[in-house]
C-alpha cells in the first residue's frame, strides 16, 4: 500500500503546532460548564490529543479573580493541554498568557463565544467585526509567548451580513498563530440550524497553517466526513462528547482503522459517571462538584429508558455516596 492510498484510508494525522505535535488529529473544543479538569482527565484516558480549560478573562487574571483557580487548575502530568483566554485588550492579553503559559503547552484565544455578556464587552466573537484589533491581539501574544504556540477559535462570522471567515483566517496566519479552530455557525446562529461545513473548506485552502473543523460532530462518522468534505486538518469535537467521552476513543479508532466501535453498555455508563463524580470531587470538593455532577449525569443517562424520571431523582443528589447508590440502583 503506498502512503498516498494510506493516508486516504487512514484519517489520523500528526499535527505540528508550534514546539509540540499532537499525537492524533481528534481535539476537544473548550466548553464552559464541562471542560474542567474532572472531564480532561477521563478525555486524556479516551485518547485525546488535545484539551483546554474552559475560557478565562484575561482581565479577571489582571484582578486576581478568585474564581479562576478552578478554571486554570490541572491535573498532575496533563499534557498536551491549552488554556484558552478571552478578552479584548492586547496588552492585557498578551501580559495574562505570559503570566499564566507555564502551565500549559498551548494558549489558545476566544473569538468565537456567541454569549451576549462576552460579545456585548467588545469579547468573544465581537472580535470578528474588529480584524484590526484581532490581529494586534494575536500578533502580540504570539510574539511573546514563542516559541509557545497560540492558536485562536472562532466562527463561520457575526451574522449573515457578515462572513468573514476566510479573511479573518489569513490575518490569524500572519499574526503568528500555530493553527485555527473554526466553528461553522455565525454567532448570530448561536448552536442552532446547521454548521456550515462548506466554509471550514474554504478556510481551509485560504491558510497554510493547520485547520480544526467544529461543528455538528456527534459521531465517529461525523468526523470522517467532515475531514473528507472540508480537507480540514483535525476536528475539534465539542457538544458531541456531553456525557459521551468514548466518542473521543470511537472517533480516533473509526479514522485509524474503518471499524465502528460499538456504543458504551450501561454498565460502562455507570461505571463512567462514578468515576467522573470521583474525579470532580477529588478536584473541586464534593459540595461544589455534585451539584455539578447533575447536569453530567442528566447527559450520561439521555435516551436511556425512563430518562426523565432519573432527571428528577439526580437534582436531590448532594453526596458522593448519593450519587453512587442512585447510580447503581436506578439506572
Amino acid at each position: 500500500m503506498t502512503a498516498v492510498t494510506d493516508r486516504l484510508r487512514k484519517r489520523i494525522y500528526l499535527i505540528t503546532l508550534g514546539n509540540i505535535t499532537l499525537k492524533n488529529n481528534v481535539i476537544m473544543a473548550p466548553m464552559a460548564g464541562i471542560t474542567d479538569t474532572a472531564y480532561r482527565v477521563l478525555l486524556e484516558e479516551m485518547g485525546v490529543a488535545l484539551t483546554s480549560t474552559e475560557m478565562v478573562s484575561a482581565k479577571g487574571i489582571f484582578y486576581n479573580n478568585k474564581n479562576n483557580h478552578l478554571i486554570l487548575q490541572t491535573a498532575e502530568n496533563e499534557h498536551p493541554i491549552a488554556v484558552q483566554l478571552f478578552g479584548s485588550d492586547p496588552m492585557i492579553m498578551a501580559r495574562m498568557a505570559e503570566k499564566v503559559a507555564e502551565n500549559f503547552d498551548v494558549v489558545d484565544v476566544n473569538m468565537g463565544c456567541p454569549v451576549p455578556k462576552i460579545v456585548n464587552n467588545g469579547e468573544g466573537s465581537a472580535l470578528m467585526k474588529k480584524p484590526e484589533l484581532a490581529f494586534q491581539i494575536l500578533d502580540m501574544m504570539a510574539r511573546v509567548l514563542a516559541p509557545k504556540p497560540v492558536t485562536v477559535k472562532f466562527r463561520k462570522g457575526f451574522d449573515d451580513k457578515h462572513i468573514n471567515a476566510v479573511e479573518f483566517a489569513k490575518m490569524a496566519e500572519q499574526a503568528g498563530v500555530a493553527a485555527i479552530t473554526l466553528h461553522g455557525r455565525t454567532r448570530a446562529q448561536m448552536y442552532s440550524g446547521k454548521a456550515d461545513w462548506d466554509m471550514i473548506r474554504q478556510v481551509k485552502e485560504a491558510v497554510r497553517i493547520p485547520v480544526f473543523g467544529n461543528g455538528d460532530i456527534f459521531t465517529p462518522e461525523d468526523a470522517k466526513r467532515m475531514i473528507d468534505e472540508t480537507g480540514c486538518d483535525g476536528v475539534a469535537i465539542a457538544r458531541g462528547a456531553k456525557g459521551n467521552p468514548w466518542l473521543i476513543r470511537r472517533t480516533i479508532h473509526y479514522l485509524e482503522t474503518g471499524e465502528l466501535l460499538p456504543e458504551p453498555t450501561l454498565e460502562e455508563r455507570k461505571a463512567m459517571i462514578v468515576r467522573h463524580a470521583e474525579l470532580a470531587v477529588h478536584y473541586k470538593g464534593e459540595k461544589l462538584a455534585i451539584p455539578e455532577m447533575r447536569k453530567h449525569l442528566a447527559w450520561y443517562t439521555t435516551g436511556l429508558p425512563g430518562s426523565a424520571k432519573l432527571r428528577a431523582g439526580m437534582n436531590q443528589l448532594t453526596t458522593l455516596e448519593e450519587l453512587k447508590q442512585f447510580t447503581a440502583e436506578c439506572l
